[in-house]
């Protein structure tokens, strides 16, 4: 289980290093071909949304089958046991959405780029009509 969180968190790494390379100004010949090649790999990339959807379906069902230790029977390390799996499923929570909000943003941002492109090619036609 422990090798699907740590694929996520390179994935949502990754996501975070293109989402910072995509909003740094940059020279337009190099930004054309980094969004162009950026586009080319949205839709094989597009696996992590239904990735990270399952593991917060796993993360909820999880939760509702977890052994409460609210009482006084519990011993402290079966406390910290149980804080310490809150914690993790919380974190794993914010990666899973994390990971599908970058990936958002970045689809935005190429598609606004796109749309500038175009933008400017008809301006320009009708510039040299």
């Amino acid at each position: 289980m422990a090798l699907q969180w740590l694929i996520l968190t390179y994935v949502v790494a990754a996501e975070a290093a293109i989402a910072i390379l995509l909003t740094f100004p940059s020279p337009k010949a190099l930004k054309s071909r980094f969004v162009s090649l950026i586009s080319l790999t949205l839709q094989p990339s597009l696996f992590i949304i239904p990735f990270a959807g399952f593991q917060l379906l796993d993360i909820y069902w999880k939760n509702e089958h977890r052994l409460m230790c609210t009482g006084e029977i519990c011993t402290a390390a079966e406390r910290d046991r149980y804080e310490k799996s809150i914690y993790k499923a919380q974190r794993n929570a914010i990666l899973c959405v994390a990971a599908c909000l970058l990936y958002w943003c970045i689809y935005r941002v190429c598609k606004y780029y796109k749309e500038i492109q175009s933008i400017e090619e008809v301006e320009k036609r009708l510039k040299d009509e």
